[in-house]
C-alpha cells in the first residue's frame, strides 16, 4: 500500500500527479480512465490546500493508493478545517456559466470522474477516498 506525504503547496501537485499515475498505471485501468483519476486527485488536493488549509504551507496532505484487480482506491487524508460536502449544493448546469455558483462544480467533477467518492471526519483528521473501477469488457 504505497503511501506518500506531500507538502499541502500548490507546487505538490505534480509530484501528486506523477505518484498517482504511476500507481494507476500498474493496473487495467485505461488510459483515459487513468486520467480521470489523476484529475480528480488534483481537484480534490487543490480543495484540501484552498479549503481546508486555507492557503498553502498549512498542513501536509498524506496520500494512499490501494491498487487490486478492480481498480484503485486514492485516499486523500489532511488535517486542516473539517469539510461536510454534503452542504455543498450541486451546480445548476442548466445556466449560464457566468449566473452559476462559484463552488460545488469541482466536487460535482469529481463525482463523476470516479465511480465512488467518500469524506470522512475523525480524530482531527479529513479523509476523501475516491475509487475508479476496471470497466469490465463484453464478451
Amino acid at each position: 500500500m504505497p503511501t506518500q506525504k506531500f507538502p499541502g503547496r500548490y507546487e505538490s501537485l505534480e509530484r501528486i500527479a506523477t505518484f498517482i499515475r504511476a500507481e494507476a498505471e500498474t493496473t487495467q485501468l485505461s488510459h483515459s480512465d487513468v486520467f480521470a483519476v489523476e484529475t480528480a486527485v488534483d481537484e480534490a488536493v487543490s480543495n484540501i490546500i484552498e479549503h481546508a488549509y486555507h492557503g498553502e504551507e498549512s498542513g501536509d496532505i498524506i496520500c494512499t493508493c490501494i491498487t487490486n484487480p478492480e481498480g484503485i482506491t486514492v485516499t486523500l487524508e489532511d488535517t486542516g478545517r473539517p469539510f461536510d460536502p454534503h452542504n455543498i449544493p450541486e451546480p445548476n448546469l442548466n445556466v449560464p456559466l457566468m449566473d452559476r455558483s462559484e463552488h460545488g462544480l469541482g466536487i460535482y467533477m469529481m463525482r463523476k470522474w470516479m465511480d465512488e467518492v467518500r469524506y470522512e471526519f475523525e480524530n482531527g483528521t479529513n479523509r476523501v477516498i475516491m475509487v475508479k473501477r476496471i470497466k469490465k469488457q463484453a464478451g
